[in-house]
């Protein structure tokens, strides 16, 4: 009796190491479509969703810069992630939502909202899954995927959240 209470106790602990590995392992993003593509940013850069609404306009802006909303206090810059991914033009629906994310640099915090078609599901990958973005050359830019995961049959890009959301680079991309 005393030997299957042992071998019940190193089972469970084995189960338990399992579990922990797995989650050591797991990373959490929110996916979200573009058109028929779906895209994911990391479950802990999203502060919130909010549904669209308009913008205050910013003059001499690039395109896919939409303009500025006012969130409890702080003026947050929206893009639309669709232009600026040059995709086809979509009206925006009662499903369009703006994903606002953060990100913080060596010496601040940056909160920037991104316009997406429609908010999909949390994903929990396995980060030994993700595989590096492909490299199309010199013509096609995937400087903001971070890598490729397939989730139940579907590709979703990972998007890097720094890069995306740093606006100098932005601008000078554009000049």
């Amino acid at each position: 009796m005393k030997a299957t209470m042992t071998q019940e106790s190193e089972t469970k602990d084995s189960d338990q190491n399992r579990y922990n590995k797995k989650l050591d392992n797991a990373a959490q993003y929110l996916s979200f479509a573009l058109g028929r593509e779906e895209y994911g940013v990391d479950i802990l850069r999203v502060q919130e969703i909010r549904s669209w609404e308009p913008v205050s306009r910013i003059p001499n802006v690039p395109f896919y810069e939409k303009g500025v909303v006012n969130l409890r206090g702080s003026i947050v810059p929206i893009i639309d992630l669709r232009e600026r991914f040059r995709l086809k033009f979509a009206e925006y629906t009662p499903l369009t939502v703006v994903v606002v994310l953060q990100t913080s640099d060596s010496n601040k915090t940056r909160t920037m909202g991104v316009v997406v078609d429609s908010v999909s599901d949390v994903i929990t990958v396995d980060k030994t899954k993700i595989q590096d973005a492909p490299d199309f050359g010199t013509k096609v830019s995937n400087e903001f995927i971070s890598g490729l995961v397939s989730v139940n049959e579907r590709m979703v890009m990972l998007l890097d959240v720094d890069k995306l959301l740093k606006l100098e680079d932005l601008e000078l991309s554009e000049n």
